[in-house]
């Protein structure tokens, strides 16, 4: 489901970009990965990490910048009995907005199209191309 055109932002070590699976009140949430394959926390690299967590940071900053949302929440899980269902290290990055309830819904059934997920895309370019 995802495309080129949905990543904001790529380093040597990780990539950032625009989820398909959307929650209902906190659309256009950003998905980290290492580039490099590692299933979860435990086998990640410490250079791998530290470069998601900096990514997760720079996108933090810029969804809060330019989605008018007043926070962001990151998720990670590990495993089945962590909810982990993708069998890649990623950090869930989203918009959080008062009375959200995003710890209280499931994601949307169908996947957030092209169309949809382009604006988010293209603000969050457009914000690291002004940085």
């Amino acid at each position: 489901m995802t495309s080129q055109e949905d990543v904001v932002l790529r380093s040597e070590r990780a990539t950032a970009f625009v989820a398909s699976r959307w929650w209902p009140n906190n659309v256009g949430h950003v998905l980290v990965v290492p580039n490099a394959h590692h299933e979860n926390l435990y086998d990640l690299p410490v250079a791998d990490g530290h470069a998601v967590h900096d990514a997760v940071r720079e996108i933090a900053i810029a969804i809060r910048s330019t989605y008018g949302c007043e926070g962001v929440s990151t998720r990670q899980h590990n495993e089945p009995a962590g909810y982990q269902d993708a069998w890649h290290h990623h950090v869930h990055v989203f918009p959080r907005y008062p009375g959200d309830n995003l710890y209280n819904t499931r994601h949307l059934p169908t996947p957030a199209t092209r169309a949809e997920r382009g604006p988010y895309a293209d603000r969050l370019r457009s914000y690291f191309e002004r940085s």
